[in-house]
C-alpha cells in the first residue's frame, strides 16, 4: 500500500498530515474570534474534533485547556463538553470590565489575531521599539499563509520616539555610557521596525493585500504603550523603568530600563460601558493628535 493512503472499510483515503495541538488551537480561536462559535455555544465533543482534526484525543484536551487559559472557554475540565466564554476573554466579568491584565507577550496576540480577521484591519501603536508588535503579528501572518484569516486591507501606524532625542530610558547609571547605549537602542528600533514593515508588505506579492505600514517619530519617550484595534479596542500598559545589568559589547553595563514585553496590558473596548468607550474614543484621539501635530517623518535606518 502506498504510504500517503490507508484502507478505511475497505475504502482509500488521503492521510491528512498530523497535527500538532497548538495548530488545533490556532484554528478553534479563529472560528470563537471570527463567531463561528459564538458565545455560550458548546463545542463539539473531544471525540468529534480529534476525528475532524485527525489528532489523538490529548492533543484536543491540550488544544482546549491553551483556549481556557486565554479565557475563550469554560468547562474544559468538566465531563460535558466545553462551553464558548460568554464574552470571549473576560470569563466570569460582568459587560463593562475588561478581561484580566496580562503581559503584553501573552495578552498581545491573539487580539492582534483577532483584530486581523476583519476585512479591513487597522492597527495604530505607540511604543519604544515595536518588539511586542513584531512578535504578535507573527500568528496573524501565519494564520492569513494557511488561508485561515483574508483581510482585503491592512493599514498599520507606530509612533516610536525620534533618534534625535535624549532617551529617558534606557539610560546608563554611568553618563559617560549615553551615547553607546543610545547606538544600541537605535539599532534594535530601526531592526524591530524593518521586520514589522518587511513581513506585512510581503502580503502584496504573496496574497494580493493592499497593505500600508508607516512610521513617525515622536519627540520625547513614551512612558506608556499602547495599541489601538480597529477603532473599537485600546490596549494600554505601563513602561516600568527599573534598575538592571546588560551585557553590550562584551562588557557589562548598569543601566535603567523597562521591559515592555513583561508591561501589563489594560484592554478597553468600545461599546463594553461608557468607561471603556470614552477610554477608546480618546485614545484614537490623543493618538491622532501625535501623529498629526508633533511627530515627524522616521526613517529606519541607522
Amino acid at each position: 500500500m502506498e504510504p500517503e493512503h490507508a484502507s478505511v472499510n475497505g475504502r482509500r483515503r488521503a492521510v491528512r498530515p498530523q497535527r500538532s495541538h497548538r495548530e488545533v488551537a490556532d484554528e478553534l480561536r479563529t472560528r470563537i474570534r471570527t463567531g463561528v462559535l459564538r458565545p455560550g455555544q458548546r463545542m463539539p465533543t473531544q471525540a468529534k474534533l480529534a476525528d475532524e482534526f485527525g489528532v489523538e484525543r490529548g492533543a484536543v484536551r491540550q488544544a482546549l485547556r491553551i483556549l481556557q487559559s486565554e479565557q475563550l472557554l469554560t468547562n474544559v475540565s468538566k465531563g460535558s463538553p466545553a462551553t464558548v466564554a460568554a464574552r470571549p476573554g473576560a470569563v466570569g466579568l460582568p459587560l463593562g470590565h475588561a478581561a484580566t491584565p496580562q503581559p503584553s507577550m501573552v495578552a498581545l496576540p491573539p487580539r492582534i489575531t483577532e483584530a486581523f480577521a476583519a476585512d479591513h484591519v487597522e492597527v495604530d501603536a505607540l511604543c519604544l521599539t515595536a518588539v511586542s508588535l513584531t512578535a504578535a503579528i507573527g500568528e496573524p501572518l501565519r494564520q492569513i499563509h494557511a488561508g485561515r484569516l483574508k483581510p482585503a486591507k491592512i493599514d498599520v501606524r507606530v509612533l516610536l520616539p525620534s533618534r534625535n532625542i535624549e532617551l529617558a530610558f534606557p539610560v546608563p547609571v554611568d553618563i559617560a555610557e549615553t551615547g553607546r547605549l543610545q547606538r544600541r537602542w537605535l539599532a534594535h528600533r530601526n531592526a524591530q521596525g524593518q521586520v514589522l514593515r518587511h513581513n506585512l508588505l510581503t502580503l502584496r506579492s504573496t496574497h494580493g493585500i493592499d497593505v500600508h505600514v508607516t512610521f513617525r517619530a515622536l519627540p520625547f519617550t513614551p512612558p506608556v504603550k499602547l495599541y489601538l484595534l480597529n477603532g473599537a479596542e485600546a490596549l494600554f500598559a505601563y513602561y516600568t523603568v527599573k534598575r538592571g545589568e546588560q551585557t553590550i559589547d562584551h562588557e557589562h553595563l548598569e543601566m535603567y530600563d523597562a521591559e515592555g514585553t513583561r508591561s501589563v496590558l489594560f484592554a478597553f473596548e468600545q461599546g463594553a460601558g461608557p468607561r471603556d468607550t470614552t477610554f477608546v474614543e480618546q485614545s484614537h484621539l490623543w493618538f491622532d493628535a501625535l501623529w498629526e501635530t508633533i511627530s515627524s517623518e522616521l526613517v529606519l535606518t541607522s
